[in-house]
């Protein structure tokens, strides 16, 4: 089958062939049909995440991906050849970027009603991110006000329209063609980071979801209400920051989870949650896409069909 591999650290990523392989206890192989892009991909392939995910060479990339299962391993039950899914794998394992995948059942979810499989691949991390932040981190409550950085990518466009489902009000930064995006998505204010100061715009906010780090992560804390919660996704929030601005702040460790990404799934199926992605390509220009993410210019997914 083909794969698209690393066999270090900061190596450029290559189409392989390699051997099918085979579900185990309480495992199932599912033929992919499209795996999609997330900054992580970068950072292990550059081995940024290390410390957090150490990978073993050679590696094939991906963690988010739908297909269906060609094959039940032993000891699994509720799961049948055919099913259509979508699973984030361990990012130490990965594997979503080629034929099949071998995938944990505690991992999967079944695949949405409303979305075209190739779309739902886009849908694990970049969602069961946003989710993980607001309802199983922050509680959000209607009628709280939330800022969210850079809400035309990923995680921000599926924690725009979370955070309206949740009855918040949302304040979401982009800029560009971003702009227009996040204002179809349904944020209630925009800022163009570009020309304006997010500090001086907005201020008493219940909660920050911050994506993008260094100097963002830090001004944050401005315009957070006392008792206010900051919701970090690259790298954990000064806690000394924190306790200066009466705050509290964490950071959000997404960790791959079926039962989570069947809720996710859920609420994307019921209310109508748009899956915004910034391309589509055909695994034979993985190269291509690869380069698109690591330039942090993506305007929500990039997914790769391999069907």
């Amino acid at each position: 089958m083909k794969a698209i591999r690393i066999t270090d650290y900061e190596a450029a990523p290559v189409l392989e062939h390699i051997t099918k392989p085979r579900p185990e206890s309480g495992q199932v192989l599912v033929r992919v049909r499209a795996a999609s892009l997330n900054p992580l991909d970068f950072k292990l392939q550059r081995g940024y995440m290390d410390q957090f995910f150490p990978l073993t060479f050679p590696y094939t990339l991906g963690t988010d991906l739908a297909g269906e299962i060609e094959q039940v391993g032993t000891d699994v039950e509720g799961w049948a050849v055919g099913d259509q899914i979508v699973a984030r794998t361990d990012p130490t394992a990965g594997g979503a970027f080629a034929d099949y995948a071998v995938v944990p059942v505690d991992y999967l979810a079944k695949a949405p009603i409303n979305v075209p499989l190739a779309e739902a691949a886009a849908i694990p991390t970049a969602a069961g991110t946003a989710w993980q932040a607001f309802f199983e981190t922050a509680n959000l409550a209607e009628g709280q006000t939330v800022l969210i950085h850079a809400g035309a990518g990923g995680v921000g466009s599926f924690a725009i329209q979370l955070a309206r489902k949740a009855g918040a009000r949302v304040i979401a930064t982009a800029s560009g063609s971003g702009l227009d995006i996040i204002r179809r998505l349904g944020a209630d204010k925009v800022i163009d980071y570009r020309s304006e100061d997010f500090v001086q715009k907005v201020s008493d906010i219940d909660v920050v979801l911050e994506t993008i780090g260094g100097e963002t992560q830090q001004r944050s804390f401005e315009v957070l209400r006392a008792g206010g919660r900051l919701l970090a996704t690259t790298l954990p929030p000064d806690e000394a920051l924190a306790k200066a601005h009466n705050v509290a702040a964490d950071f959000v460790f997404h960790t791959s989870d079926g039962q989570r990404l069947g809720h996710v799934l859920k609420a994307i199926d019921q209310d109508g949650l748009k899956v915004l992605v910034d391309r589509m390509v055909p695994l034979a220009e993985f190269t291509t896409a690869f380069e698109h993410q690591a330039s942090g210019r993506a305007r929500g997914k990039i997914i790769v069909k391999l069907d």
